[in-house]
């Protein structure tokens, strides 16, 4: 045989073995197990990317099977990690459509107040020092229902003591947002809009810590109004619940 033909056959055949390779590693001949075992290493590796496009494909390629659904639940929390809750809300939400009797759908419930949780308190802002309870409460009420409807479906699950300790953080957060839009009526001597929005928080939120500043804006909203018994009875309850609180004691140097 001539060198020629020595040196073609030798090429042809590293062609065609590197060919076999790369067929061999090509994501489009990968197994439904295959993907999700990748999808799996890119989520430990913190890579939440590479796993959401994993988990995508196995659904684009593999739209039915265990895997398939599998992938379908976890696909939402690396969304969640990725940062993009919306997204993972999205996921949760068509998760428990398709497998409303699935074992582990109670952690779609969960992801979706997680998801919200983080929309309303931004660790962005609390690293720029901005106050959370200033932004849009929407999220965080959102949270505080997905939580709910968790504990109320779910009682006994694995995630509902955590989910009962983020809502009272939220009902916390809720009130301080209130107890902001009443002190800006009240700055702006828009006096009936900031005591009727202290009620609204006495009624809403009751035994929160924005309480007592909540009174002291209703006391001082109904003096200005003349509405002097509606005032001396907030007066009344702050001095009876919170006798020690830098509200009243504020009062009293008004």
């Amino acid at each position: 045989m001539s060198l020629r033909k020595i040196i073609s056959l030798f090429t042809l055949t590293t062609l065609l073995l590197a060919g076999c390779a790369t067929t061999k590693d090509d994501p489009s001949t990968w197994t439904a197990q295959r993907y999700y075992e990748e999808a799996q290493k890119a989520m430990k590796s913190s890579d939440y990317q590479t796993a959401v496009k994993h988990f995508e494909d196995l659904e684009v390629r593999h739209p039915f099977g265990p895997y398939t659904e599998q992938a379908q639940l976890e696909i939402g929390y690396a969304y969640y990690k990725f940062d993009e809750p919306e997204s993972a809300i999205a996921a949760a939400d068509r998760f428990i459509k398709l497998y409303p009797r699935h074992k582990n759908v109670e952690y779609a419930y969960y992801l979706k107040g997680l998801a919200n949780f983080d929309r309303g308190l931004s660790s962005f802002d609390l690293f720029l020092g901005l106050d959370p309870t200033t932004r849009d409460p929407k999220p965080a009420r959102e949270a505080f229902r997905n939580f709910a409807d968790l504990i109320q479906q779910f009682p006994n699950s694995r995630y509902a003591d955590d989910a009962r300790q983020r809502m009272i953080h939220l009902r916390n957060h809720l009130a301080q947002y209130e107890l902001h839009v009443a002190d800006y009526y009240l700055r702006r001597q828009a006096y009936l809009a900031a005591a009727n929005r202290g009620k609204y928080l006495l009624e809403t939120y009751p035994q929160t810590p924005a309480i007592p500043q909540a009174l002291s804006i209703m006391v001082q909203a109904y003096r200005q109004l003349q509405l002097n018994d509606l005032a001396n009875d907030a007066l009344d309850v702050l001095k009876l619940n919170y006798p020690d609180s830098p509200a009243l004691k504020a009062l009293n140097n008004v």
